[in-house]
């Protein structure tokens, strides 16, 4: 070792005097000139996306976003027998990109369960990009590798009780892909045949959510061949939480009928309402059944960061057999990324692993640190890093900070409604950092509860929201969701993800623009 043989090194140096297709096809000086000016345009967009004053989005229909492309000399079609574009041209492309999409770091988008990037996350991004390798062996992505193991154990403490003694993980593609993977474990603890016998001739098994839970859980059974019917939705309460006396009743309806319960999936932080389940009554449910318990904390999960919310809305959590985690939302990492963490060491490898010769050989250096045999995926991004770089530049307090911050925005939002006086009503009952509530056209001031409307006072409430939405969006002034609910017309979703640049005035400042674009609406 250490001598290279004289004929490889002359190889190399032919190969370096010879032509390159990456260099005959492209300037270099040009290439990097783009790099940087790129790079330049990005840090002036994401420091100035925050902007009140700047519209949330320059709405465009496909054709005059087609027509502003071509006005620049940059078609969005591809043409046949399209030649290459030139450096000018292509950072054109990226201003007119960039001026034409929705600024999610905006302090009125709050649209979504996600909004604007950590800028840590963003340069830690930039640098997964640049190092362009796959997270499936430490041969490829050695620093990466150990990173990924670095953050899951830290989420594993985080979450604590028995994640805290042993541990199992992976950064995946989303929440919904983490919530497929919990499903999938479970189904290889209960089945585990199933790997190689399939579906057919197996116990017939049976999962349950709550009937406010994530469609995901749904796609998850169809993909499995579990099958939808055999996903069962349990009732909740008023707040969305599910039940844990309907769980076990229909657990043990499930049983009567000859078929397994094998899986709950619980949830903090529901997409609408944001309710979290009681998830040491369901723990208990799980426990008598011998089921697995999955946490589904996409949303909610970064509750655990705070100590006073993982007091009032985690407890419990620990006692599950895995927890789905998206960094992306409420932490503000680039999208994507989402963990799945498991109590179980080794059952991600036992469950998934066909190790593939062409990868996986078991006397290579350092191939005990492969992640890939673990996933069900071969290609994936090093989304750990992201979360590392930016809890490396925010810490343990920081990370609480925010988080109640995002709660503190939310308690006041809802003060704020339930203190006007007829212009908004509250829907329910603010959850975590999700808002409920309706604007109310000034025909139906003075019209009591809505639950005491008349049908026709109804259809004008639920026409009022998509209207305003609409008002809003076209103009770029906000971007909030709306959505019928448990019976009731449609209402807005207001959440406060990421919004580490807003302040309370800025929420008064958008509660004052939702009211004067409703009361103009409505005065036409």
């Amino acid at each position: 070792m250490g001598v290279v043989p004289s004929t490889l090194a002359a190889r190399s140096v032919d190969h370096d005097s010879g032509d390159r297709y990456a260099t005959a096809t492209s300037d270099p000086l040009e290439t990097e000139k783009l790099l940087r000016d790129t790079a330049d345009t990005l840090v002036k967009y994401l420091t100035s996306s925050n902007d009140v004053s700047a519209p949330v989005v320059k709405l465009s229909s496909p054709d005059s976003m087609a027509s502003e492309f071509a006005a620049v000399g940059v078609p969005l079609e591809l043409r046949d027998g399209e030649g290459p574009a030139s450096g000018p041209e292509l950072l054109t492309a990226l201003e007119t990109t960039l001026d034409l999409c929705v600024r999610t770091s905006h302090p009125f988008f709050l649209n979504q369960l996600y909004a604007g990037a950590d800028r840590a996350g963003v340069a830690a991004d930039w640098a997964v990009v640049a190092a362009n390798t796959n997270v499936h062996t430490y041969e490829v992505a050695p620093v990466f590798t150990m990173v990924e193991q670095k953050v899951l154990q830290k989420l594993a403490r985080v979450i604590g009780g028995r994640f805290q003694a042993a541990s199992d993980g992976l950064f995946v593609p989303g929440g919904s892909i983490a919530n497929t993977y919990a499903m999938h474990l479970a189904r290889h603890r209960a089945d585990s045949k199933a790997n190689t016998r399939g579906m057919m001739g197996g116990p017939q098994l049976v999962a349950f959510t709550s009937e406010h839970a994530h469609y995901s859980y749904k796609k998850a059974a169809m993909l499995m061949g579990l099958g939808s019917d055999n996903l069962v939705a349990v009732a909740c309460d008023a707040a969305g939480a599910m039940k844990p006396d309907a769980l076990r009743s229909a657990m043990q309806k499930a049983r009567v009928s000859g078929k397994i319960p094998f899986f709950v999936g619980a949830t903090a932080g529901t997409t609408v309402t944001g309710a979290f389940d009681p998830f040491e009554a369901l723990a208990n449910e799980a426990e008598a059944e011998h089921a697995w318990l999955h946490v589904d904390g996409a949303w909610g999960g970064a509750a655990l960061l705070s100590p006073t919310a993982r007091i009032e809305l985690m407890g419990g959590s620990a006692r599950a057999d895995s927890v789905a985690w998206n960094a992306h939302k409420l932490m503000g990492m680039p999208l994507q990324c989402s963990a799945f963490i498991t109590a179980h060491l080794g059952a991600l490898k036992e469950c998934n692993a066909t190790r593939a010769a062409c990868l996986f050989q078991p006397d290579k250096l350092y191939g005990e640190y492969d992640m890939g045999d673990k996933t069900i995926q071969c290609g994936r991004r090093a989304d750990a890093f992201k979360l590392w770089l930016a809890w490396k530049a925010v810490g343990d307090a920081g990370w609480a900070k925010r988080v109640d911050h995002a709660i503190k925005l939310a308690a006041h939002f809802e003060s704020r409604i339930a203190g006007s006086e007829g212009a908004f009503r509250l829907a329910m009952p603010r959850n975590y950092a999700n808002v409920c509530f309706w604007y109310v056209p000034p025909a139906l001031h003075g019209s009591g509860d809505p639950a005491a409307y008349s049908a026709e006072d109804w259809e004008v409430l639920h026409a009022a929201a998509p209207a305003l939405k609409a008002v809003m969006q076209k103009e770029g002034l906000a971007m909030i969701g709306f959505q019928p609910l448990m019976g009731l017309p449609n209402f807005f979703r207001i959440v406060f993800p990421s919004c580490f640049g807003t302040s309370i005035a800025d929420i008064d400042l958008l509660l004052e623009r939702i009211q004067v674009i409703g009361d103009a609406h409505y005065a036409n």
